[in-house]
């Protein structure tokens, strides 16, 4: 059986963002690379998302209108 690795474009879907932003990523090493291609195994791309550290409480910039 092969081993399938995924792109670029197939973490960003699996991650529900678009691929412009998993570019910007700094994601984890390639587990397989061919010329200047990355691939990378599911697992490791579910392992990298599990340990990003979240938005924080208060999740960013305050609201310019406080009376919601």
């Amino acid at each position: 059986m092969a081993i399938e690795y995924m792109s670029v474009t197939d973490v960003a879907k699996r991650l529900g963002i678009s691929t412009a932003a998993a570019s910007a990523y700094k994601l984890p090493q390639p587990d397989a690379t061919i010329g200047r291609t990355r691939g990378w195994l599911p697992e490791t791309i579910d392992r990298w998302n599990a340990s990003r550290p979240g938005r924080g409480v208060g999740g960013g910039r305050p609201r310019k209108n406080k009376n919601e």
